[in-house]
């Protein structure tokens, strides 16, 4: 038994200098990690081939044709194809700005502040869509969601010594399980699973592994999973660096194997690093420190999107046999508070499995012997996740909530009482003839697959969906020929990016259709909302049919973009007042939905200059009788795009619950204190001078807020009723708008 004899003996606890890999140690242990494939190479193509012809099948893409058709075209599948479009366009690299330069036109979209998850994985397959195709790679990529993840989970419990039959059935298993495979497009990022049996099998190697040592395989295995996990989904994760750092206390405090403490450590900082290399944008370019959050998140969240163990033993309500589709109809009659519902779903090979892991660790305590190192995975994970617990006290008390969804652990749950089940199983069936063994595997197998997958689309939907995305095609190839390469194209109505409330019958992210089916043009949607950069946008949507042209055409807008769907006449009394105006040159979609104006651009356009401030952080979000209130020292931004100075002339209606003064700051420079009351009054700030790109406000008062109710949004301080911001010099003199410059395809421009 390897352990600690330094520790054992009472001395200190400090961690020597972790060795170097040397080659000989490095090519020897690189050689037995390979021989759990290598030993028997069919097995291993044996399995990748089922779980390939499972998902071909599944989504039946028997014919070329049908795989330039994605399994899904809504809502959030259009933001993940958009995001595979940016990485084919080398918009997303690593340690660059995050800029998406089709989008967000004239100045490009800014995701900065809303990084990209499994970037690695998206410019590969962005690589791959220049041979393939967009919904090509798409299709591509899920498939290989699938072959790595039960790859992965077959390495793994060969690994832990289980039969290679039983390692196979359970690989299927894993790779079809619920938690991932009905996710789909739309939660591409969370499809992608191969780090959790590998990540698993790094915690058990730290937490438990008597033989664990620098030069072995296993210390390989675990740097690997930690890089892995640390360049993948954030969620997968966040969830295994809580089972390291509990397997590394373990071991401190428990056996004292200085190896894998040094190992454990050393994962944990790895992965940590990899994470800050490829999100690395949302610290070094955010603009706009007080803007407000892209995304809102909340306690309300954290419950609402917290793990319910009961739902991990509740089939859907449209699964297969009706006979289980039953109680999900019954749970979602009865429960009034649901979010992913259904996710966590085992299926019933992973109920079995979780069944007898609490069997056995029941039996382990009445027997007073150490609990199954899965009980106390499982065991943390459930309490961390689950309604209530340890993930809704730190929201609670300390305001985390960035990873609200706490129900995504159920991948790991669903990991573990499958290996459990294997494993025992490979232990169980060893007495039993091959054909057999084989026998019963290919049928818990081809079971526990069959209840997890999805019921096949609906026949019309498909061709709906199908139909739709030809009509993309179709339609982006007439406006490529229609426009000039890199013309800008203002879509109506105006949303923001991401997750923003849509009018009539428009879905959110709708707007990026346009995007997808072409190569040149550029789209004024995808700028970010709750930014001073994409203000413009809005204001400019209440003006009349006239103001919105005429501006447009001075900004250097080419057309003028209209989907349908959006408004509740179709658009048709807009688009009267445009022919009227002689706005005929236009063209439809060929479904109907879209239509595009053509404009005429002017041949010295301007950038556009919004005429109010935008809100940041300290307002409550809900204005109150048209005042948002401050319940704290409050942010407020305006985009100057020009490459000079620009001076203005700032307004500010502002009001208070009690009197008192308001000191205004410009990049923590005063430019103003005033006396408010508690009456809306007026406040012109004359000679205010903009630097290029975004200029930071500040408000705030040395009077403390007064909490006027006892409900929501009640504290407050000062309120601001409107703000204007009156541009001191001539258009005239102001330099025109650089135009845009084309760059090799694949190399990201800043």
């Amino acid at each position: 038994m390897s352990g600690n004899p330094a520790c054992a003996c009472g001395r200190t606890r400090s961690l020597p200098v972790i060795p170097r890999f040397q080659s000989p140690h490095l090519l020897a242990s690189l050689r037995r990690i390979l021989s759990r494939f290598s030993a028997a190479p069919w097995q291993v193509g044996l399995l990748a081939c089922a779980v390939a012809l499972i998902w071909v099948a599944h989504y039946e893409r028997w014919t070329l044709e049908s795989w330039h058709v994605p399994t899904d075209y809504y809502i959030d599948a259009h933001e993940t194809l958009a995001r595979l479009k940016a990485a084919s366009e080398g918009d997303i690299l690593p340690l660059r700005p995050q800029v998406i330069e089709r989008l967000g036109a004239p100045f490009g979209a800014y995701w900065n502040a809303y990084p990209t998850p499994d970037k690695p994985l998206m410019l590969a397959l962005g690589a791959l869509v220049h041979v393939v195709g967009l919904y090509a790679a798409a299709n591509i990529g899920l498939l290989l969601a699938q072959v790595t993840s039960a790859l992965a989970f077959f390495f793994t419990a060969r690994w832990l010594r289980c039969r290679w039959e039983w390692a196979a059935a359970g690989a299927l298993l894993f790779a079809y399980t619920y938690h991932t495979v009905h996710r789909g497009l739309s939660h591409f990022s969370l499809v992608f699973t191969w780090t959790v049996p590998l990540g698993l099998l790094a915690v058990w190697l730290v937490a438990g592994s008597r033989r664990l040592d620098w030069h072995r395989p296993g210390a390989i295995v675990c740097l690997v999973a930690a890089a892995a996990l640390g360049v993948s989904n954030p969620y997968n994760l966040f969830f295994w660096l809580q089972l390291m750092g509990w397997a590394v206390v373990l071991q401190w405090f428990g056996a004292r194997r200085r190896a894998n403490v040094q190992i454990g450590i050393v994962a944990i900082l790895v992965a940590i690093a990899g994470f800050g290399v490829v999100q690395a944008e949302a610290w070094l370019y955010v603009e706009d420190t007080g803007a407000l959050p892209l995304l809102a998140r909340n306690y309300a969240g954290t419950e609402m999107y917290a793990l319910k163990p009961v739902e991990m033993f509740i089939p859907p309500s449209f699964h297969h046999w009706d006979w289980l589709a039953f109680f999900g109809d019954r749970y979602t009659r009865w429960s009034g508070w649901r979010g992913e519902i259904f996710l966590p779903y085992l299926g019933l090979a992973g109920i079995a499995g979780f069944v007898w892991l609490v069997v056995a660790t029941v039996r382990r305590i009445i027997d007073r012997r150490a609990l199954p190192g899965q009980a106390l995975s499982v065991g943390w994970i459930i309490a961390y996740a689950s309604i209530g617990g340890v993930t809704n006290i730190l929201a609670l008390f300390a305001g985390f909530q960035v990873f609200r969804a706490s129900n995504r652990a159920a991948i790991f749950v669903s990991a573990i009482v499958l290996f459990f089940l294997v494993t025992r199983l490979s232990r169980l069936s060893g007495g039993w003839p091959r054909w057999v063994r084989f026998g019963v595997a290919a049928l818990i197998a081809g079971i526990g697959v069959f209840e997890q997958l999805p019921r096949p689309e609906d026949a019309l939907k498909v061709d709906t969906l199908g139909k739709m995305v030809r009509a993309d095609r179709e339609f982006g190839k007439k406006l490529e020929a229609a426009l000039p390469p890199h013309a800008m194209v203002f879509q109506l109505p105006v949303l923001g990016f991401p997750e923003v409330a849509t009018p009539h019958l428009m879905n959110d992210y709708e707007h990026f259709r346009p995007y997808l089916a072409t190569e040149t043009l550029r789209f004024s949607y995808g700028a970010a909302k709750n930014r001073a950069r994409s203000r413009w946008q809005r204001e400019l949507e209440g003006h009349s049919a006239r103001e919105m042209v005429t501006q447009l055409e001075e900004y250097g807008f080419s057309a003028l973009y209209l989907n349908r769907r959006g408004y509740q006449d179709g658009g048709e009394s807009l688009l009267r007042e445009l022919n009227q105006l002689g706005y005929t040159r236009q063209l439809e979609g060929p479904l109907g939905h879209q239509m595009v104006v053509m404009l005429h651009p002017g041949e010295r356009p301007r950038p556009p200059m919004a005429k109010s401030l935008t809100i940041g952080r300290g307002w409550h979000i809900q204005p109150d009788d048209g005042i948002r209130w401050a319940y704290e020292g409050a942010a407020l931004s305006y985009f100057n795009p020009y490459p000079t100075s620009v001076p203005v002339e700032i307004q500010l209606s502002l009001t208070a619950v009690s009197p008192r003064t308001v000191v205004v700051k410009l990049e923590n420079a005063i430019v103003h204190v005033m006396p408010v009351g508690t009456s809306p009054s007026t406040i012109v700030i004359p000679g205010v001078k903009l630097a290029p790109g975004v200029n930071r406000f500040s408000l705030h008062s040395p009077a403390p807020a007064i909490r006027q109710g006892p409900g929501r949004n009640q504290l407050r301080s000062f309120g601001l009723k409107e703000s204007r911001v009156n541009i001191s010099v001539d258009d005239a003199r102001l330099p025109a708008a650089h135009k845009p410059t084309e760059r090799k395809r694949g190399v990201a421009g800043l």
